[in-house]
């Protein structure tokens, strides 16, 4: 029966992906997003309220019938947003604030994989510079160097020589440049990595599909750490065995933990993991959706998303299933990013492409598609093989007219070249 009404939270990439997800639900009449933006406004009605604006979203939902609200950003569950509607008796997809620590405290989440045998690197958290450079100065490099807390995917440094952690510790101690915070100072784990998001509704585990991303901003894994330049689906290294580790001695046992340490997980519990030669390890946890993997990783969704986040709220089971073709999507960026970059600049020709464009940061002005925002858009191929999903997605990209944009052209290259 198509009679829902869903309220998605968020205004990036993920967001549009999860509004196109929920298009293709049989049950789901009307969705909202709060922002949006110019991409998820021809799937969704958009709504003027800004992602940490609690209340107003409370009375949003209250006063137009919503029955799911799905979370989009860490910003929004870090400041409470399910605790919220939780206690105004609304349906909400996403972990309460203190469950979200996970994403939110470096050491809660170290604290937690310690007690609970969770397989992850050895690490210390400071306060302060000097100890904390004492610290380093005696360890081999390269040392990972951690802001504890979020720093939309920017708080994390690999530092290759002294000098460069000795920075790093000036920047997040003393000049406080993602706020007054403690570090987490981390041994080096060396492998490839992959994404391994999963629905977790208290002991219950959901798998999603498996994803790789790449967060340097140039080819060849050069360049200074993004949010993500691109993504792909499936990942040819994960093994179905790798996989099971995964599940059963990392996913699972995680939201088990949070079950038994009081803040059970209800939502997208995200890995980041490394395969070492010891097998898969994880490097964070985040608390919601991936971005830009969830790009990749929804539209190999065949099943009904919507009953997956009901069912999770009420910790009922779901099956899933999902498509065997392969998804690679590229980040169109504005040119600067992860630097300053300018916004304004007219978008062409991103309506006649074959791949599918989910938009991360425009706007649409007088009838003119924007560049509003770092990452601007995602282009995203899909194929029997993920060398013919990158195929279209360059095709498609190389129709798309901006002389502000720039984008990787070797997304997949672990696994393809």
């Amino acid at each position: 029966m198509k009679n829902k009404r869903v309220l998605v939270v968020g205004s990036g990439g993920r967001c549009h992906a999860i509004v196109d997800a929920l298009s293709r639900s049989p049950q789901v009449m009307k969705i909202y997003c709060a922002p949006g933006n110019a991409g998820i406004a021809r799937q969704a009605e958009c709504v003027n309220i800004g992602v940490t604006d609690v209340e107003a979203l409370v009375e949003f939902a209250k006063s137009n019938s919503i029955d799911l609200t799905v979370v989009g950003p860490e910003a929004s569950l870090a400041v409470g947003i399910t605790d919220r509607f939780q206690q105004e008796g609304l349906r909400i997809f996403g972990p309460t604030k203190a469950a979200a620590q996970i994403e939110s405290s470096k050491e809660f989440a170290k604290r937690l994989m310690a007690k609970y045998d969770i397989p992850t690197a050895s690490y210390e958290a400071f306060e302060e510079f000097e100890p904390a450079w004492e610290y380093v100065k005696g360890r081999p490099l390269p040392a990972v160097i951690k802001y504890d807390g979020l720093a939309a995917g920017k708080g994390v440094v690999v530092a290759e020589s002294y000098e460069e952690a000795e920075a790093a510790l000036k920047d997040m101690l003393l000049d406080e440049s993602f706020g007054k915070g403690r570090v987490v100072v981390e041994e080096f784990l060396d492998g490839p990595e992959f994404s391994f998001m999963c629905v977790a509704s208290g002991e219950k585990v959901y798998p999603l599909a498996m994803a790789q991303d790449h967060k340097r901003a140039y080819e060849g894994d050069k360049g200074p750490n993004t949010g993500g330049m691109g993504a792909y689906s499936p990942v040819p290294f994960v093994t179905e065995e790798v996989r099971e580790f995964a599940l059963e001695k990392i996913m699972r046992p995680t939201a088990k933990a949070m079950v038994a340490e009081g803040v059970p997980f209800v939502g997208v519990l995200y890995g980041g993991l490394i395969l070492t030669t010891e097998g898969p390890k994880v490097i964070e946890f985040n608390a919601r959706f991936g971005d830009p993997e969830t790009e990749v990783v929804l539209p190999r969704l065949e099943s009904d998303i919507y009953d997956l986040f009901d069912a999770a709220i009420d910790q009922r089971d779901c099956a899933t299933e999902w498509s065997k073709e392969a998804m690679l999507g590229v980040v169109l960026a504005s040119k600067g990013y992860p630097g300053s970059y300018g916004k304004g600049a007219e978008i062409k020709g991103s309506e006649s492409v074959e791949a599918t464009v989910y938009h991360m940061g425009t706007a649409e002005r007088e009838g003119k598609l924007l560049t509003a925002g770092g990452r601007v858009m995602m282009v995203v191929g899909r194929g029997e093989s993920l060398a013919e999903a990158r195929e279209m997605a360059h095709r498609s990209i190389d129709k798309i007219e901006c002389e502000s944009l720039f984008h990787r052209r070797d997304i997949g290259h672990k696994v393809l070249d």
